[in-house]
């Protein structure tokens, strides 16, 4: 497990470099270190991440997701480029906006560069070789700098979740807005326009557009989920306890089955298809109750498994993990609990952890690792766990679970924690302060 370096203000001596001497620095681990005082400062340890970048867009968002893109799966090779769909929450309503966004030209952590040997005195490098050098290191810097293009399509309303599908050679983004409604919006124009741009960083408006389809349920919502298996079907819930399934048809044309899964009792907060068995969704709810559908059936009859009060709370978010039959859910407890189909029917998670000191936010299985998942809390905490992990004498930290990997900190209001389904390894977070990108030792 990786954390922050903390220093605080008494602390601030430098050395003869400027820097902060190693014996003065503290590293800070949640749920075991004292609190932190207002007089301290962050400063993250480089020696934990691969990779490091953080970015932000004009207005905070909340919800986004990966676009999948041409360029292959499991690169590896620097400098790595993604590309994005986000959306944004702003006090006027009618002034959102979607942004399609590339961030390229992404580097790893440099190491420290080994200091002069004893025989290399200053001396032997004259004042003009020395600007020379500085010049040059100055220049590489700026060459290895991220940079971020982006596409802004105007949206109506807050975004409350965003989910981006490949339908197709066309992207799609499925939206859940605050007036009620879930639209689909074809994402192909800003992905095209971000891929032309070159050069720094920079935004371009597109022309106005409108969504593909709208489907009003007359009550705002969270659940959202595009099934892995069948082109073009989604699933909305809202909190009106209802969940719809959407499909595609022929001719690029959309339909919404007329009656709505009912069954919970309170708001539905999540939604997540099965990636074996393509007529299978589970969905999570302000109810503390998870729910397991048959979409095959009749809406009367859809619901083949109730695990009520499966959290002590509302339950916020779940995730289906995509090579194993483990299913993972958070809540506002705090806490996350991993399921399989059997434990389901037993009502009896497989495994608890309780870690983070807030409502979890957001969870994911990672896609290169069956045995790992990101989640994050309210607690400005974003984790990574790795089941795999046991106790081993002489290793544990006091109550630090064992499973639980890294913490990632820095941000204020986490919302959302997406894995990078093409690039290994490589996590994404949004706050309320912008965007994180990172990569650890760890995975």
């Amino acid at each position: 497990m990786a954390a922050m370096d903390l220093h605080s203000e008494d602390e601030m001596e430098v050395d003869e470099n400027g820097e902060i001497p190693e014996s003065k620095k503290k590293v800070y681990i949640p749920g075991v270190s004292r609190s932190i005082r207002e007089d301290e400062e962050w400063d993250f340890d480089p020696e934990a991440y691969r990779l490091f970048h953080t970015f932000e867009t004009t207005k905070p968002c909340l919800s986004f997701d990966v676009i999948i893109d041409e360029s292959g799966n499991d690169r590896t090779e620097y400098p790595l480029s993604c590309c994005l769909v986000a959306g944004s929450q702003s006090e006027e309503k009618r002034k959102n906006e979607l942004y399609v966004m590339k961030l390229s030209n992404l580097y790893g952590m440099e190491k420290e560069k080994e200091a002069k040997s004893d025989d290399e005195t200053d001396e032997e490098s004259s004042s003009d070789e020395e600007e020379e050098e500085g010049k040059q290191a100055n220049s590489k810097k700026k060459e290895k700098l991220p940079i971020l293009h982006s596409a802004t399509i105007e949206h109506s309303g807050n975004v409350n979740r965003i989910r981006a599908a490949r339908l197709g050679v066309s992207s799609v983004a499925a939206v859940w807005n605050d007036i009620g409604k879930v639209q689909l919006w074809n994402l192909t124009e800003g992905v095209r326009v971000v891929d032309q741009m070159e050069g720094e960083s920079m935004n371009q408006k597109l022309v106005k557009q409108v969504p593909i389809y709208s489907f009003d349920h007359r009550s705002e919502g969270y659940g959202l989920s595009w099934s892995p298996l069948t082109t073009g079907m989604l699933a909305s819930g809202d909190q009106k306890h209802k969940i719809y399934i959407h499909n595609m048809g022929e001719g690029g044309t959309w339909k919404t089955n007329g009656t709505a899964l009912t069954g919970h009792s309170d708001s539905v907060e999540d939604i997540q298809w099965s990636y074996s068995e393509d007529n299978l969704l589970m969905s999570c709810s302000v109810d503390r109750s998870l729910r397991l559908w048959d979409v095959r059936a009749t809406p009367k009859d859809a619901c083949v498994c109730v695990v009520e009060n499966a959290h002590e709370a509302d339950i916020n978010v779940i995730s289906w993990n995509p090579s194993d039959p483990y299913v993972v859910s958070g809540g506002d407890d705090g806490v996350l609990k991993v399921w399989t189909m059997r434990s389901l029917q037993q009502k009896m998670p497989v495994a608890t952890f309780k870690h983070h000191k807030a409502p979890i936010t957001s969870v994911e299985w990672c896609p290169s690792e069956s045995a790992t998942f990101l989640a994050s809390g309210e607690d400005d905490q974003a984790t990574i766990w790795d089941l795999a992990l046991e106790t081993e004498s002489g290793e544990t930290v006091a109550d630090v679970p064992p499973q639980l990997l890294f913490v990632h900190m820095g941000q204020k209001e986490i919302k959302e924690v997406h894995w990078h389904r093409q690039l290994s390894g490589l996590a994404l977070t949004t706050s309320l302060t912008g965007f994180n990108v990172f990569r650890t030792i760890s995975v």
